[in-house]
């Protein structure tokens, strides 16, 4: 006689479901920031730029902790100094110049 084995379905039903959640929490993918090159950074420079004077909406990818965020708005300040930039949003969204990955302008819903 063969026994047939469940595999892993078996231990399933004995964990509950805040240890499966804790699991997924753990096992999280995190991504490698990605390094620019001068002409992309030249680029997302210059978009900015054109964004504070025209006031027009952007669309701003960036590295956060390991995910990649995308944020749409208008630019409110740039603080080459300080390395940020601030977009509105409630309270102003600020994020840093070194975790720009892209920006697209010209976004329209």
């Amino acid at each position: 006689m063969q026994v047939q084995d469940r595999g892993t379905k078996k231990w399933v039903s004995l964990m509950l479901p805040e240890h499966v959640d804790m699991l997924k929490e753990v096992f999280i993918d995190y991504k490698k920031k990605p390094v620019l090159d001068m002409q992309e950074m030249e680029r997302i420079d210059t978009i900015l730029k054109w964004a504070l004077d025209t006031n027009e909406e952007i669309e701003i990818t960036y590295f956060d902790g390991g995910f990649f965020k995308k944020h749409r708005g208008r630019l409110k300040q740039i603080d080459q100094w300080k390395g940020y930039i601030i977009l509105f949003q409630a309270g102003g969204l600020r994020i840093s110049l070194d975790d720009i990955i892209d920006i697209e302008k010209g976004i329209q819903n």
